[in-house]
């Protein structure tokens, strides 16, 4: 399933600024435009990763929780 999130871009000087209005602390910069998408999906990429693995880390000290998949 691929999920859809919306990304802004904004000019500041000579730099693009990127994020992900769906998920805090995704964004980057780039030079070009086109950097700045390739970075910002990276970034998306290595938060939803860090995010999972941070939480199998609390799975394995919590034996309670429910984990199902959920879609939106």
């Amino acid at each position: 399933m691929k999920k859809q999130f919306t990304a802004v871009y904004k000019k500041s000087g000579k730099w693009y600024l990127g994020w992900v209005e769906e998920v805090a602390g995704v964004n980057t910069q780039g030079k070009t435009l086109k950097e700045t998408k390739e970075n910002l999906k990276e970034a998306l990429m290595l938060i939803i990763e860090t995010n999972r693995l941070a939480n199998r880390r609390l799975e394995h000290s919590n034996k309670k929780l429910i984990r199902e998949t959920i879609s939106v």
